[in-house]
């Protein structure tokens, strides 16, 4: 039976979790800083849509991205070293958090829903102002062509959703968040969910077991210090690591 949360109640063991829809672990609870850092520290993310109670998940199995096993595929490559020639063409860390995730939230072709709802917006811009959610821009002048936004505790990082105006922008952005991650020794990038996109990028399936196994080690590491990348263009940095 589905666990109904007040705000002051904890989250049920994940042995509790549904089979059947995979990984719902309980409804109801609040979407505070607090509330959302206990979560992810359990291997639980928010997901519900318009109408619906607060609805907590942790499925099995569980897609994650090893950043050694990030695939730069010869496209990719090429579009990064084109872009770093241009100097219209930026890569930059948490300069726009807020409407990186308001562009996540946008309806995209026929997709006319969203989970991304004004309160999660809200809730993600709360998380990042306390230090714990941070975005990665791409832009050709001012305006904003892809991004991706996530959440950071000690050395663990959980992708929550990106966007893309302009051809492998979005990519460009993940592979900046590699690039990042790699020289910090955050070995992982929680997916989520399995998608033919991730699992062409290298993302792979583990089980709950296996990915709170390595959760609980890498959340007890010192986080990195995001601060020193604020503003700063990625790109160059980011071509000269895989020359």
């Amino acid at each position: 039976m589905l666990r109904l949360l007040s705000s002051t109640d904890t989250f049920p063991p994940l042995s509790e979790a549904l089979r059947s829809p995979n990984g719902l672990v309980a409804a109801g609870g609040a979407l505070t800083v607090d509330w959302l850092i206990r979560a992810y520290s359990q291997g639980i993310f928010p997901w519900y849509c318009e109408g619906d109670p607060i609805l907590w998940w942790s499925p099995s199995p569980r897609m994650v991205l090893a950043v050694e096993n990030f695939r730069m595929h010869k496209s990719l490559l090429k579009r990064i070293r084109q872009w770093t020639q241009r100097q219209d063409i930026s890569l930059t860390i948490d300069t726009d958090f807020a409407t990186i995730i308001q562009q996540c939230a946008a309806p995209r072709g026929e997709t006319e829903g969203t989970w991304i709802l004004p309160e999660i917006i809200q809730a993600y811009i709360a998380l990042h102002q306390a230090g714990y959610a941070h975005s990665f821009e791409v832009r050709c002048n001012t305006d904003l062509i892809g991004g991706l936004y996530g959440v950071s505790i000690g050395r663990m990082f959980y992708g929550e959703s990106m966007f893309c105006r302009q051809t492998d922008a979005s990519k460009v952005a993940l592979a900046g968040l590699v690039h990042v991650l790699k020289q910090w020794g955050c070995p992982l990038i929680d997916c989520q969910q399995k998608t033919k996109h991730l699992a062409s990028l290298g993302a792979t399936p583990i089980t709950r077991e296996e990915f709170i196994s390595q959760l609980k080690k890498l959340i007890q590491q010192p986080s990195p210090d995001w601060s020193k990348t604020v503003g700063k263009n990625l790109l160059t940095e980011l071509t000269q690591s895989i020359v």
